[in-house]
């Protein structure tokens, strides 16, 4: 059932960036449609709860770093507020009453999270490496687009993309974590392909 959750996930994550390809090629220029922000929000809810169950906190750090930034974008593009009062507060509240929960036993949050036998301590900072530069790319796009005042992605989204997700695919390989060998994987051709556009448009 974990791993259900995690594969819907990464689903989730495959189709805003094939969606996000395809829209991207039919523009023959890099785009940032309101789709891709709201299956990142989806996606990224179903993550948070699967590295809570995985007991993997650098999933969880990469998760709560992004998470309000598509809800920033997806009111930018005027579709947040479009969604049901009652989803949005919890879309809203879900990661804080967990990570309250988390927290109300500190102890017993880092016995679970940092002193996890199945994932050494070198192992868990490599991954949380990945995982921070993976989703500060979406600190770079959130800065960038706020300086434009619109919703893009720009290239340095792109390039940090790549080198995040090629950290957390030596992690997953490392962890045997199927969901995320998956989900990263096959974001690294489309992250390609957007660097190669941006760079032919200039």
């Amino acid at each position: 059932m974990i791993y259900v959750i995690g594969f819907l996930a990464q689903l989730l994550f495959s189709a805003r960036l094939l969606l996000q390809w395809i829209m991207s090629e039919k523009a023959k220029k890099v785009v940032s449609p309101s789709i891709f922000w709201k299956l990142s929000l989806l996606g990224s809810y179903l993550l948070f709860i699967y590295g809570w169950l995985r007991n993997d906190f650098a999933i969880i750090l990469g998760q709560l770093i992004s998470y309000y930034i598509y809800i920033w974008n997806l009111d930018k593009k005027e579709s947040w507020r479009k969604c049901p009062v009652v989803i949005r507060y919890v879309l809203l509240l879900t990661p804080v009453a967990v990570m309250g929960y988390m927290f109300k036993d500190l102890p017993a949050f880092v016995n679970q999270f940092f002193k996890n036998e199945d994932i050494p301590l070198w192992l868990l900072v490599f991954g949380s490496l990945g995982q921070i530069i993976f989703t500060l790319r979406f600190v770079y796009q959130w800065l960038y687009s706020r300086r434009k005042n619109e919703s893009v992605l720009p290239l340095g989204f792109w390039l940090i993309s790549l080198t995040g997700s090629l950290i957390i695919v030596a992690y997953a390989l490392y962890r045997r974590d199927p969901v995320l060998i998956l989900g990263q994987s096959t974001g690294l051709l489309v992250y390609s392909r957007n660097i190669y556009l941006l760079q032919r448009n200039k």
